[in-house]
């Protein structure tokens, strides 16, 4: 799956004032990532609030993504959910006649076991012979797919090609490239973690901050799996600070924050989530008009 190696954007979904899909905003946010280098787009995500989006809207955000890249990079599309019947129901219903791979999370709040786990995500690849990224993310799930479970999952399942590890623990990350077969792939979930993992092995990252940056971000990448570690070091370090303040409020309140000064799209996020405070947005603005590249 060389077309998941690299620098992949979990998209947000931007709305207009009136809170409705901004589908002309969303297109310029996807030549935005192109411009800057982005290697493949992944469509309702967590970023995208996928939680907080009507089945139409899913539709026209999917749609409006499509007509936007023009086929010009893969695109990965995110179903996934805590019951299984249903993600395996909403798989039936897509036509993933566009889409290179399917991101599926690790079912959330009723912390299923391993062997849950395992179970859950076996019955999603019988369901479909598209690629499909397991997505490990403890902080939002309530519960943690180890190491264990993600390789019998890539050695019994040939349709799972990649885990999206957003555990934030590197030591199990680690564990994880040393252990998996070898054209498994390990993709950071976590900006903060991207670098550490492509240095340790990783295939690259899906990142939030990168569809702002994304020739800062998709270089410092690029440079990790080149394995040209100080400048792809002195690039983390620069960006650093934009990685922890996009989630100092919510994700992704942050990063739209970001598209709203850069003129790609307003600040307004969906109940339960609230827009950037005023104090944030200031910050960011200065952080980011001090990276170079973009003139704020």
């Amino acid at each position: 799956m060389k077309e998941l190696v690299g620098t992949g954007v979990a998209l947000v979904t931007p709305f207009t004032k009136e809170g409705e899909v901004d589908v002309a905003s969303l297109g310029q946010i996807v030549e935005h990532c192109i411009d800057g280098g982005i290697d493949y787009l992944v469509v309702l995500g967590t970023t995208g609030e996928s939680a907080t989006l009507r089945k139409h809207e899913k539709r026209i955000v999917a749609d409006a993504i499509i007509t936007a890249n023009a086929g010009r990079l893969p695109l990965v599309l995110g179903v996934g959910g805590n019951y299984t019947s249903a993600v395996v129901e909403e798989l039936e219903q897509w036509d993933l006649s566009s889409f290179t791979a399917i991101l599926s999370v690790s079912p959330y709040y009723n912390r299923p076991t391993q062997e849950g786990i395992y179970q859950h995500f076996k019955a999603i690849a019988s369901a479909t012979e598209k690629p499909i990224i397991v997505y490990n993310v403890p902080g939002r799930t309530g519960s943690n797919m180890v190491p264990e479970t993600t390789i019998r999952l890539a050695n019994d399942c040939d349709t799972i090609v990649a885990i999206k590890e957003a555990c934030g623990d590197i030591d199990q990350i680690k564990e994880l490239i040393q252990k998996k077969p070898k054209d498994f792939l390990v993709i950071s979930g976590d900006d903060p973690t991207a670098l550490a993992t492509v240095l340790a092995g990783g295939a690259g990252v899906i990142s939030v901050l990168g569809q702002g940056l994304p020739f800062e971000f998709s270089k410092m990448i690029d440079l990790g799996l080149k394995k040209k570690r100080t400048e792809a070091q002195e690039l983390h370090e620069a960006l650093a600070k934009a990685m922890n303040l996009i989630f100092k409020e919510g994700n992704p309140a942050g990063i739209k924050a970001i598209f709203e000064f850069l003129g790609l799209g307003s600040a307004k996020v969906r109940l339960p989530l609230i827009e950037a405070s005023t104090a944030l947005k200031e910050e960011l603005k200065t952080v980011v008009g001090k990276l170079g590249k973009l003139t704020v």
